[in-house]
């Protein structure tokens, strides 16, 4: 097996940046630049698409950025000694010990395995002094081939079950530095400790995967706990023995990713949170499993072999949270519906003209390709995609409330949602209707999944039982109580909509396009893209006003990536840092294709003016969209969807004035607004961890 490390990729008390982007990108140049990777844009890209996800700081100054790409040729560890160190989201401290694992998309077991191994050692403290303490590359490379090195005479850590042996081929076993973690079940008092299992697994399932079952087992170490962990890891998996099973009183998932089979751990008592929270709060964790274990109301797994559905309930989240999340899944599954049937109503109009609502159904009926309408092929085709688009939006509402009951409750909710959304739709509520049947269907579900049921009766909950009385719950109260009301609230949005003329639909405008550009992509944004989606389906030729507010939400998100590119690649080159030129350049793209997102590097670097800036330059767009009566029947896409934008070019013309102003505003505050010395000083003095 070859090197995964030698002295050419280890770097000594080096200055990458201030940024954990500008790290990242140096470290996957210097795997190409070693013959390691055939890209470094494409290895950059897949290791930022990871980082993404998760955050790869641990406590303790470490991080592990980390990624499986196609450009990787053979797997490989990079490691840097940062001076100053940086801030990759762990909850104590920057990192000053970086490590890219950069492995091939197809590498072998043995590789991810030896990978894993490097992982595991990084939660051990004296392992980690050693690597501050090395003096010489040489050392580096030895300390990380003797941490990865298999150990012929160490036996297996605690058996195939245990807190670490879970990982697949005892991965835990071939790291020296893991040992003490895994002795969490080893003790010779074990049967009279609590038992809890935990599963542990992220998207990439190289490192916070293992990292995180090591730091979960030391913790119930310290507690007194027996704890098996399983590992669903890319080195593979060995399941929990299903008597290890049956004996645990609790289950942890720290997981980013499904749990598989997870219908093996129904009614036990479940703590969940991602990932990443295992390696920073094991404790915590261990904690809030032992008291779910005695809480005969705390949440639990349900499903069976039928049905391996778990509540999505965490430990730690509220209400609110939960709502908000619920909210957000139902809205993001329903965006296809609405991207596609928007597209192709728009096509329709484009082909066959706005009086084509009036003659689609007939046109489709009685005639084909080879008995054309009068209008010819164009008429015929736009009717087609004119009738297939109103379909496709016809799923609007029940799919936002299939999913936000699925959200809530997971799958056992998601046939209670969609009939509680098609309701609302019977019952002219719209998506109010569809946001509260979704809520009362999830909750419904949730709630009849936890309770208790005897064994013979468990499989049909899921399949039967909770669909029909969730459904006859939500729809019935729809129906019977909250539809009239709904409806009538949603009648009066619409005419309010629809009355929105002057200096009201003005400031609309303005406040969207100031929602769309505060914080590019997080939350406000998010709410904001949300209302406008939501009411697009109601939009019609007579009542444009929600087609109205989805072109002025879709113009203002694009304004600071396009302004982050005019300022940082034409006006201002010099005020910008070369790592944020090159964001520059891909920020036209990202720009005009409506992914706001484009911005965060600009906004991460220098909140304090791109913020302001951003915020006042996309309500401008706003309110110019609203005043000039700008419509567009598509929520994604940017200018590659011109055909669903009219008038096109005053969509244009808005969108370059909140450009321009955002832009200028930017330049203006960089060249003749200091930074405060607090922030100067904080990031002159950030702490190396020692």
């Amino acid at each position: 097996m070859s090197h995964l490390i030698t002295t050419d990729l280890v770097l000594l008390d080096a200055d990458l940046g201030t940024d954990r982007e500008s790290v990242i990108r140096a470290l996957t140049n210097l795997v190409a630049e070693q013959g390691r990777a055939t890209n470094a844009e494409s290895l950059f890209d897949d290791a930022w698409a990871r980082e993404q996800l998760t955050d790869t700081g641990v406590p303790g100054g470490i991080a592990i950025p980390h990624c499986r790409s196609e450009a990787v040729t053979e797997p490989t560890l990079v490691m840097a000694r940062l001076k100053p160190a940086v801030d990759f989201g762990a909850t104590d401290a920057a990192a000053d010990l970086i490590f890219l694992i950069a492995a091939p998309a197809g590498a072998d077991q043995e590789h991810l395995t030896v990978l894993s191994a490097l992982a595991r050692s990084l939660v051990n403290p004296e392992f980690v002094d050693s690597l501050r303490a090395a003096e010489t590359r040489e050392d580096i490379v030895a300390l990380v081939e003797q941490a990865t090195a298999p150990e012929e005479k160490a036996a297996p850590a605690a058996g195939a079950g245990s807190a670490a042996g879970a990982g697949a081929a005892g991965a835990a076993s071939t790291a020296k530095h893991a040992a003490p973690a895994a002795t969490a079940a080893s003790g010779s008092d074990g049967a009279a400790r609590p038992v809890l299992i935990a599963v542990t697994a992220c998207p990439t399932g190289i490192a916070h995967t293992y990292m995180a079952a090591d730091s979960l087992a030391a913790a119930a170490e310290r507690a007194g706990v027996e704890l098996h962990v399983e590992t669903q890891g890319s080195s593979g998996a060995t399941p929990l023995d299903p008597a290890v099973i049956a004996a645990a009183s609790a289950v942890i998932f720290a997981v980013d990713v499904d749990v598989r089979d997870k219908a093996r751990f129904a009614g036990k008592a479940l703590v969940q949170s991602p990932v990443k929270r295992g390696i920073d709060a094991p404790d915590e964790m261990i904690a809030e499993a032992l008291a779910a274990a005695s809480d005969p109301d705390a949440a639990r797994v349900a499903g069976d072999s039928a049905a391996s559905e778990a509540t999505s309930s965490t430990s730690d989240e509220h209400f609110g949270q939960t709502v908000k999340r619920a909210l957000l899944t139902g809205v993001s599954y329903m965006i296809p519906f609405v991207a596609g049937g928007g597209l192709l109503i728009a096509l329709g109009f484009l082909l066959g003209g706005y009086l084509i609502t009036d003659t689609a159904s007939d046109i489709i009926a009685q005639n084909s390709l080879w008995n054309l309408p009068e209008g010819g092929l164009a008429a015929y085709l736009g009717a087609a995609a004119f009738k297939i688009g109103a379909a496709s939006m016809g799923f609007l509402v029940p799919a936002l409330a299939g999913y936000i009951a699925y959200a809530i409750a997971d799958r056992p909710g998601i046939a209670p949602g969609f009939t509680a959304g098609a309701v609302a739709g019977l019952m002219g509520a719209g998506f109010l209707g569809g946001i509260v049947g979704g809520l009362l269907a999830g909750v419904a579900a949730h709630w009849l999944a936890q309770r208790k049921t005897a064994a013979w009766f468990r499989g049909l909950m899921p399949v039967v039982v909770i669909p029909l009385l969730a459904s006859i719950f939500a729809s019935g109260l729809m129906v019977l109580i909250l539809g009239g009301p709904i409806a009538s609230l949603t009648v009066a949005l619409n005419n309010f909509l629809n009355g929105l003329t002057g200096a009201s639909a003005v400031v609309l405008g303005l406040i969207l396009g100031a929602m769309m550009g505060f914080d590019l992509g997080g939350p406000v944004n998010k709410v904001a893209y949300a209302f406008a989606v939501a009411g697009l389906g109601a939009g019609a030729i007579d009542n444009q006003a929600p087609w109205m507010i989805m072109a002025a939400v879709m113009a203002s998100g694009m304004v600071a990536p396009l302004a982050m590119a005019l300022a940082s690649t034409v006006l201002a080159r010099r005020l910008f840092s070369p790592v944020e030129k090159e964001n520059g350049k891909a920020a036209w793209l990202l720009g005009a294709s409506f992914i706001s997102e484009g911005a965060i590097p600009f906004a991460a670097a220098d909140p304090l003016r791109v913020i302001p800036a951003s915020a006042i330059g996309s309500a401008v767009t706003g309110g110019i969209i609203m005043a000039a009566g700008v419509t567009s029947q598509a929520p994604h896409g940017g200018v590659f969807v011109f055909f669903a934008i009219n008038p096109f070019p005053m969509f244009l013309l808005a969108i370059v004035a909140g450009t321009i102003v955002t832009a200028l505003i930017v330049v203006a505050l960089k060249r003749f607004v200091r930074k405060s010395s607090t922030v100067t000083d904080a990031n002159a003095q950030v702490p190396v961890a020692a």
